[in-house]
């Protein structure tokens, strides 16, 4: 605290000072510097059976690597808490141990969920129960649709993540991993019909790669292994959706300055081991771009080997990054440019399908 001095040594200066307040009037009041107000977290909602909840430490491995790429503004949600994996993460979930898709859309459960939780982003890898249940693949997209409905009801903006799942073989079901290839295969398809441009469906490849042998603790749940694939796949298209931004959001790249785009895969033709396919790029910002890079993450263990309209990278777990060629970078507003692409593939794998992905510069 600091020293008061006596009255008797200030009581001139401040008779003075007082004398010249009086003089010039009363001192304005001060004002508080105004803050901007911060966005709001960007909502992602894990969705799906035990794979995703039970205890789901994918989610966990996903959560820290956002937040270690930069992807602070995030904010998992979900009616159910953490189910435990040991390491710190929002655990947030809507990963219901047993559900099958077509029981939850057949008895109405999502909306309520999605009213308690508000989701910007769903994470869905769903339909393990029900094929292990024998549900036709028919029904199962059936019941993707609803739901997709149903979260467009919630959100007109929502964006939705759905994987291909990841391989099932149970001692006590030989005829599941088929059934698996099966309902994997229809998935593209039914995503590039249900998916638009407000509100787009992004397919992301689970299954290619893992193996229920070393990835699995019991033939269909994911071990640490398993978890490390399931959040690698996960990781780079739900990054671009955040770095896209959620419209409404300060953030959004609608913007000046922070555009954003959108990328669709098309099969142009395919013969037993390859495929030439054509990706779409379109700025779907209010200002000009000045360049885009595209990643290609093709279904089936397919590697893209050759692109054109473009320049090509590649990395050891297949994903292909396509980045624009000199003509080409240059977007107004609406604008779209293309480039082709030849991919090999294995003599097993089944239609030409691709998860692909658009950033900008600006």
């Amino acid at each position: 605290m600091r020293g008061i001095l006596p009255l008797r040594l200030r009581t001139l200066p401040l008779l003075g000072l007082l004398a010249a307040l009086l003089l010039l009037g009363p001192a304005p009041a001060p004002t508080a510097a105004a803050s901007p107000a911060a966005a709001d977290p960007v909502r992602v909602m894990p969705l799906g059976d035990s794979i995703t909840g039970s205890p789901g430490c994918w989610r966990a491995l996903l959560w820290n690597r956002l937040l270690d790429a930069g992807h602070t503004d995030i904010d998992f949600v979900g009616t159910l808490p953490a189910q435990g994996c040991g390491v710190a993460h929002d655990g947030d979930n809507e990963g219901h141990g047993g559900e099958l898709v077509t029981n939850v859309a057949d008895r109405n459960l999502l909306p309520a969920r999605l009213a308690a939780t508000l989701p910007d982003i769903v994470v869905m890898h769903f339909g393990t129960n029900d094929v292990w249940s024998n549900v036709s693949p028919d029904r199962i997209l059936a019941a993707y649709t609803r739901l997709v409905g149903q979260m467009r009801e919630s959100n007109p903006d929502m964006r939705v993540l759905v994987a291909r799942i990841i391989p099932m073989n149970p001692s006590t079901c030989a005829a599941c991993a088929q059934r698996v290839v099966d309902f994997n295969a229809r998935i593209p398809a039914w995503a590039a019909a249900t998916s638009t441009d407000r509100s787009p469906v992004t397919v992301v490849d689970q299954w290619t790669g893992f193996d229920t042998a070393t990835d699995t603790y019991d033939g269909v749940h994911p071990n640490a292994a398993g978890n490390e694939k399931i959040a690698a796949r996960w990781f780079p298209a739900l990054a671009a959706l955040l770095e896209a931004g959620v419209p409404g959001d300060p953030d959004d790249p609608e913007e000046p300055g922070d555009a954003g785009c959108t990328a669709s895969f098309r099969a142009v033709s395919g013969w037993q081991g390859g495929y030439q396919a054509e990706v779409t790029v379109r700025n779907t910002s209010a200002a000009p771009v000045t360049g885009w890079t595209v990643t290609v993450v093709p279904a089936d263990g397919a590697r893209v080997s050759q692109v054109w309209n473009g320049t090509l990278g590649t990395s050891a777990d297949g994903t292909a990054t396509v980045t624009n060629a000199q003509w080409n970078g240059t977007l107004a507003p609406g604008a779209s440019a293309a480039f082709g692409l030849i991919a090999t593939a294995p003599a097993t794998s089944t239609a030409p399908a691709a998860t692909v992905d658009c950033t900008t510069t600006s």
